[in-house]
């Protein structure tokens, strides 16, 4: 076979970049890559977003798995908040007036962690400084003169009652009912016998007079509680004064170091008047006294050996600083890897006790708004959306730009119980998506509220031009990666292979995949078969030996297919001719691995109205592509051959042994190539394969996975034996997107296999049948030898044919009239 202008030469199915032109010797000799390559709009999308501080102004970064989001969105948010300011300590304290609604206080940077040690030392301090002062001998004598008091006024009380007692012969006997009066004869008591002989008269003048005793008595008792509550008061005015003489100075001290922080000051405030207002809580460990809150407080941490037990009327005055900045330089930048509810904005725990869940300010647990707050919080959309409320509670905080703890429970509804409110914290800060593309479109369309919380949009791409300059970035981007991973050095030849095998990838040979988590792995992987091979430094070898062994973990499937068209399993002639039949080329994508099969198109025709149905299409197993590329065909038909007389045939199309969906267009040049030979009962031949779509002018447009189905078809004529005029027809429009297998390209230069570019249907079915596809003349003919000839005198035969039938068909009706 004479190769035609239309035959690509080996030098067109690849597209190499040659080691021998690489400067360098090795990735050790390269400098390393300062900037980011192949995404200029997602880099100027992230500054501009990043730089514009205005509400709603978030960033969703919109790109596929691999394509470096992560990482670029994370160098230049660490390198911008390097800059900035870093945010206060946020801390949670004890509300004294409402204890379920604690409130925030806001503290410089690492003055958190501080502020909770001292507050404990401060406690400690006053906490020992009040028992000195109580165990002072000026306040015993003072406390012991109110006591005294009290008792001389009870003393006093009673001595009044035993004088009258005696002034009328009578005595006071205490018992354990209390205290009676007993009438005595020579000072003693009268037993009850001898007083039931005296005479009624001085009975009943007796009882008369103890009664009254009685009534008097009980008016002292009745008022001795109030002896007491104001004994009470007088030593609790006394222990308020010895307190604030006792704490004023220490809570002073903190005043003058937390000065112009008025959160800080103001909860001093109210901390000294709780002390003084509590202060009796502070010194006695009586369990009675204790909260069951308390000693389940208490009964969860045991104390160290030697220790004493800590107080848990102490925890009242604890720090919960659930947002320590100290540590970090600049604003936080964040990434929270699981953005459930909790995870996000915060949580309360709680602790189970006797069929009770307990909680107090000091259990409250920061979320990633938190942490993230005055800085960058980095998520991914997908992960968040999978979570039960999240996205809902993220919204609801950058628009109210408050961070609310609340419990799911008590959000929507399900439980009434009182539990923790705890005080909103004020947000600020920019909020990072990554997730695919179709998300962000889908939230735009479906979502409201998405538009006005994320108004910059970073689209990332997956591939860049494979220009000379960016192919020497990705050399030092490739460099780069071989450092941070410390693998052996890759000579300029496994570079260069990198770079070709990166173009494959995209299948353009004049574009690179800039989906590097491929081309990581393949790093790793030649740098593990140099080690296998006793290699210093990584080769050309190397990476194709890791290119293959992928391959062939991945390609149990095409292998089955391959080897069931070879058994006769699977019809697909690669020799001879057949009308209406013609191979077409398909691919199959299986996770990350694509490869392409040959499958038979049949086409049948008869009389009829110009229909060509698609049996795919009729059952269902045809997608919608398909279909139109099917609808298609009609229209070039009718517009082709049928401008004088009614397209008068009927035609059927099927994929041959298809048990699947088909879609997509990419055959619809090859069902035409068999409708064409069907009408005009001309053979195709079976050892050319055929791919590319085709327009109502008959016009072949590029299709995707050229190199895998010609690759497809070319393992298929390999296994039955390469004869010489076997081949592909493919759209000359998809050249550039040619880089092939090394056997492939080594077949075509020693002329066993070949490859055929064409523009239009008329080449196309030259090549497949030999004959001229013919060229209409001044009078709108087609010379009769050629393609289009014999279609069109097929169809009018046809036309005649259906003329005479419809005639016949008339006459008949009129006779039986």
């Amino acid at each position: 076979m004479t190769i035609s202008a239309k035959e690509l030469t080996p030098e067109d199915l690849y597209h190499p970049f040659r080691g021998d032109q690489l400067s360098f010797e090795t990735t050790s000799d390269l400098d390393g890559l300062n900037q980011f390559i192949g995404q200029p709009r997602a880099v100027r999308a992230l500054h501009f977003g990043v730089g514009i501080e205005k509400k709603g102004y978030n960033i969703f970064a919109a790109g596929y798995p691999g394509t470096g989001k992560y990482s670029l969105i994370r160098h230049l948010l660490d390198e911008r908040s390097s800059k900035e300011p870093v945010p206060p300590d946020v801390c949670y304290v004890n509300n004294f007036e409402i204890s379920h609604q604690p409130r925030v206080l806001h503290l410089p940077p690492g003055q958190g962690r501080l502020f909770s040690e001292s507050m404990e030392k401060l406690i400690e301090n006053v906490r020992n400084a009040v028992k000195s002062s109580f165990e002072n001998e000026e306040y015993q004598n003072r406390r012991q003169t109110i006591a005294q008091e009290f008792q001389e006024l009870q003393q006093q009380a009673l001595e009044k009652v035993q004088q009258q007692a005696k002034e009328r012969s009578l005595t006071v006997l205490r018992t354990p009912a209390g205290i009676v009066f007993a009438p005595v004869r020579n000072e003693e008591v009268i037993p009850p016998e001898e007083f039931s002989k005296l005479p009624e008269e001085t009975r009943r003048k007796v009882e008369g007079e103890i009664e009254e005793l009685q009534a008097q008595t009980r008016k002292i008792f009745q008022r001795m509680p109030g002896w007491e509550r104001e004994m009470r008061e007088k030593i609790g005015r006394l222990d308020k004064e010895i307190t604030g003489f006792v704490v004023s100075p220490f809570i002073e001290d903190f005043r003058r170091k937390y000065e112009g922080m008025s959160e800080v000051i103001d909860y001093l405030n109210t901390v000294e008047k709780d002390i003084i207002d509590h202060v009796q809580a502070l010194l006695p460990e009586d369990s009675e006294q204790k909260s069951a809150l308390q000693q389940i407080f208490q009964s969860g941490q045991k104390p160290p050996s030697g220790e004493k037990p800590e107080n848990p009327f102490l925890r009242r005055y604890k720090v919960n600083v659930i947002v320590n900045n100290g540590d970090i330089r600049g604003a936080p930048v964040v990434y929270e890897d699981n953005p459930n509810y909790q995870n996000l904005i915060g949580r309360v725990e709680h602790l189970p006790h006797m069929g009770m869940l307990l909680t107090d300010f000091d259990m409250i647990r920061a979320g990633a708004l938190h942490r993230a707050n005055g800085g960058y919080l980095i998520l991914d959309i997908v992960k968040i959306l999978s979570q039960p409320f999240a996205w809902e509670a993220l919204k609801r905080c950058l628009k109210s730009s408050e961070i609310k703890i609340e419990s799911l429970g008590a959000l929507y509804g399900m439980i009434s119980t009182v539990s923790l409110d705890p005080e909103p914290v004020a947000l600020n800060v920019k909020v990072v998506l990554m997730g695919p593309p179709n998300v962000n479109y889908l939230l735009k369309n479906y979502d409201p509220e998405f538009s006005d919380l994320f108004k910059v949009t970073a689209d990332f791409d997956t591939v860049m031009n494979r220009t000379p300059d960016n192919q020497d970035d990705y050399c030092r981007l490739l460099a780069d990666l071989v450092r941070k991973d410390s693998l052996r050095p890759f000579d300029r030849s496994a570079v260069a292979r990198i770079v070709e095998h990166s173009a494959r990838l995209v299948g353009d040979g004049e574009r690179l995949t800039i989906r590097m988590q491929t081309i990581k792995d393949l790093l790793r992987e030649s740098d593990y078969w140099a080690g296998q091979n006793g290699n210093g430094a990584v080769n050309a070898a190397d990476v194709q030996k890791a290119i293959d062994e992928w391959i062939f973990r991945s390609d149990r499937i095409r292998q089955r297919m391959q080897e069931e068209i070879h058994r006769g399993t699977v019809f697909i002639d690669t020799e001879g001719s057949r009308v209406g039949q013609v191979n077409g080329l398909s691919v199959i994508q299986l996770g990350e691995f694509a490869f392409g099969r040959p499958s038979r198109i049949s086409a049948r025709i008869r009389m009829g109205k110009g229909e060509v149905v698609d049996i795919e299409r009729e059952v269902e197993m045809g997608g919608p592509i398909h279909s139109k590329g099917v609808l298609i065909l009609s229209s070039f038909l009718g517009a082709r051959y049928a401008m004088d007389q009614p397209l008068s045939l009927s035609a059927s199309l099927v994929f041959e042994q298809s048990y699947s969906g088909v879609e997509g267009d990419s055959a619809s040049s090859a069902e035409l190539y068999a409708l064409l030979s069907a009408i005009a009962e001309v053979p195709i031949k079976q050892s050319i394969a055929v791919t590319g779509s085709v327009n109502q002018h008959g016009q072949i447009q590029p299709i995707g996975g050229v190199n895998e189905k010609i690759e497809g078809f070319f393992d298929t004529c390999k296994a039955n034996g390469l004869s010489g005029v076997q081949g592909v027809i493919i759209p000359a429009s998809n050249r550039k997107h040619l880089m092939l297998r090394k056997d492939v390209i080594d077949s075509v230069s020693e002329g066993r296999f070949h490859i055929f570019a064409v523009t239009h249907v008329d080449e196309g079915i030259s090549i497949l049948t030999g004959l001229p596809a013919g060229e209409v003349d001044k009078d709108g003919s087609y010379p009769p030898e050629t393609i289009n000839g014999r279609v069109r005198a097929r169809l009018a035969v046809l036309a005649e044919k259906r003329m005479d039938f419809i005639q016949k068909n008339e006459n008949g009706k009129r006779e039986s009239i």
